[in-house]
This record gives C-alpha cells, structure tokens and sequence, in this order.
C-alpha cells in the first residue's frame, strides 16, 4: 500500500426536530394511516410540505389518502433482495411519492399498477414505518 491511512467514522451527533408537518405525518405511519394536506385549489399533497408549491401559502387541512395507489413511473433495483424504486400516486392524492415497492424481477412491476401500503409491525415513527408497497392482488 502506497500513501497515508486514518481510520475516521462518520457520525452525526445532533438531533434533528422534525417539525408540525413532518411530525404530524410520521405519527401517522406510526398509526399505520396515510395523510396529505389539500391546497386551496383542492390538490392534496403527499407527504405533505407545510405550503402550497405554487401560491407559497401555509397549508393547515389534513385529509387521509391511501392505502392504495397507482405507480406512475419506476426503476428496478436487482440484488440480493430485489425491488423498486416507484413514484406512487396514493387514492385521494394529487402528487406522488417516492418508496419501494416489493417486487422480485422488473417483470412484476410496471406503470399504472395497483399497489397497497405495507406498514411495518414495529413502528417507531419514522419513514420506514411505512415498509413498503406490494402489489395489489
């Protein structure tokens, strides 16, 4: 080996407060619900921002959406546990969301499918509470 080595570990040590809106919708994985935030045109935000990303108005209204949805667009990832990354619209929503989708080969997936939210059996109230989403049957 040529050149100089040092170990190092990267770490974050902070603790990073959430916030209303993130807060809000992380308690509700927890719960294994779904919400959004509807703007004043009637579009229904998820996850939701907190605001309008057009008109830069606070958003205050809370609607449930999902469990279902459709995928509207998508990227196989293959491996040891193979599975895709997919844009999903949720029922009652206006934008998409980013997760995983559990599918064994690209074959099983593809735009326009149903899909159903899969919740984890130990919530903690985070992102991964949300599992993933399965194919609908």
């Amino acid at each position: 080996m040529t050149g100089l080595e040092a170990q190092y570990t990267l770490e974050y040590t902070y603790r990073r407060a959430v916030g209303p809106v993130l807060g809000r919708f992380l308690t509700s994985l927890r719960e294994g619900r779904l919400e959004g935030q509807r703007t004043a045109s009637g579009e229904v935000i998820v996850p939701p921002t907190g605001y309008d990303p057009n008109t830069g108005e606070a958003l205050t209204e809370w609607v449930p959406v999902g469990p279902g949805g459709v995928v509207t667009t998508w990227a196989f990832v293959g491996g040891e546990t193979p599975f895709a990354w997919a844009l999903v619209r949720l029922d009652g929503a206006t934008t998409a969301m980013l997760h995983k989708v559990r599918v064994g080969a690209s074959s099983e997936i593809r735009t326009g499918m149903r899909v159903r939210a899969c919740f984890s059996a130990s919530p903690v109230g985070a992102i991964t509470d949300l599992e993933c989403f399965e194919v609908e049957p």
